[in-house]
């Protein structure tokens, strides 16, 4: 997989492998086809906006779950 040129930094390195996997996924459930070769300079801006905003979605679901104390994800 190609390497981000984004200034983003994560707080855990770690959890790299999972946000790839969250969004593969999440491409997945949409129907979005992501490139392979790292290059998103075809993707259009709808795919690239539906695909954040599932994942971000996702993300508040799973952090308000294990807030409720709840340790099923879906």
């Amino acid at each position: 997989m190609a390497r981000s040129n984004s200034s983003n930094t994560l707080v855990v390195p770690q959890a790299s492998a999972a946000l790839d996997q969250l969004k593969y996924e999440a491409a997945q459930e949409l129907g979005i086809q992501i490139p392979q070769d790292g290059y998103y300079g075809n993707f259009s801006t709808r795919d690239a906006g539906s695909l954040g905003g599932y994942i971000t979605r996702k993300l508040v679901q799973i952090a308000e779950q294990q807030l409720s104390g709840s340790s099923q994800f879906r």
